[in-house]
């Protein structure tokens, strides 16, 4: 089996700015008492989920997209929220990295739009693909490794 390089998953960018020090101060909150990848995984996509409001839900502005400012304005679509789910997961030393899904707005084809989320690296399982965007009357997204459910497929699989 060919082995993966992991050190580009972990990387800092102009997006996922996670050596940000208000980025570094929740990342390491969110680890503190934490035991392995997984539980600060599930600890900081908890957060993302649940305290990082999905600008569409909530109609809130300014569009975010570098991770430091979807923390700062607490605010951002399911890719913004996605690259701050990854700084704090990069700044923890957990690999992470982007996922992207076509999707019709109405469900019956064009219009389409591109929704955002991760694929977390996690030592026992591999690659976990996890959906931060929100959950809402309809959307409902869990961290329960190896099953996933996303927030865009009602069934856990």
């Amino acid at each position: 089996m060919k082995s993966i390089n992991l050190q580009a998953y972990l990387q800092a960018s102009a997006v996922i700015d996670w050596h940000h020090p208000g980025i570094l101060a929740l990342a390491q909150k969110l680890a503190a008492g934490q035991q392995s990848p997984s539980a600060i995984a599930k600890a900081c996509f908890e957060w993302v989920r649940d305290q990082i409001h999905h600008s569409s839900d909530y109609q809130m502005n300014p569009v975010t997209c570098r991770a430091s400012d979807v923390l700062q304005y607490q605010t951002g679509y399911c890719f913004a929220k996605s690259h701050l789910l990854a700084a704090l997961l990069r700044a923890n030393g957990v690999p992470t990295g982007f996922c992207y899904q076509r999707l019709s707005l109405d469900d019956q084809g064009a219009p389409y739009t591109l929704h955002g989320f991760n694929g977390v690296y996690l030592p026992d399982i591999g690659w976990y693909r996890v959906d931060a965007r929100g959950n809402r009357e309809g959307v409902n997204t869990q961290f329960i490794p190896p099953r996933r459910k996303f927030s865009l497929q009602n069934s856990v699989t």
